[in-house]
């Protein structure tokens, strides 16, 4: 069944929604007030312990891929299935197939992305829409989000280069 404009403009008017950088639209829901100490690259710094988002995709959007330094857990709220596709440490793939558990015997309401692996997300209906959610545990800081060299990507992962491909991060203006 196609998306109704109509319907994703009033989820982005009652959520807040905004345009998110690896695509789609998100608002974030909390902000942990508790602090944790992380080191990083520049030594050690104060996180929230933990964030959540919604997060919608819709029209021609997909997540493009990236990857954070924390575990993000994607829960299902409305809308069509959505594919998380991660690449393991290891090199494999991992599809979560994210969606309505309960009709859906392939599906699963919650999925987990480790720390530091690519990961990229797709509507199962291109023409649908999927509303969903993201903690991420300690909290996601735009500083620590790195979207992909969709070329360097491929060359590391070269049997699933029509993947990495087909959900490349937009070209700079």
């Amino acid at each position: 069944m196609p998306a109704d404009p109509a319907l994703q403009d009033k989820l982005i008017a009652r959520f807040g929604l905004q345009a998110h950088p690896e695509g789609g639209y998100y608002r974030e829901t909390h902000r942990d007030g508790a602090r944790v100490a992380r080191e990083g690259a520049g030594g050690v710094a104060t996180h929230a312990a933990s964030t959540a988002i919604y997060y919608l995709l819709c029209d021609r959007a997909y997540s493009a891929w990236h990857r954070i330094r924390a575990d993000e857990v994607w829960h299902f709220y409305a809308g069509c299935p959505l594919h998380v596709h991660v690449l393991e440490a290891d090199g494999s793939l991992t599809t979560h197939r994210l969606g309505d558990a309960l009709a859906d015997d392939s599906a699963v309401f919650q999925a987990v992305v480790k720390a530091g692996c690519w990961f990229a997300a797709e509507r199962s209906d291109p023409d649908g829409f999927s509303l969903v959610g993201c903690t991420v545990a300690p909290g996601f800081e735009f500083g620590e989000f790195e979207l992909a060299d969709a070329a360097r990507l491929q060359a590391a992962h070269p049997r699933h280069a029509a993947l990495i491909a087909r959900l490349a991060p937009a070209a700079a203006d």
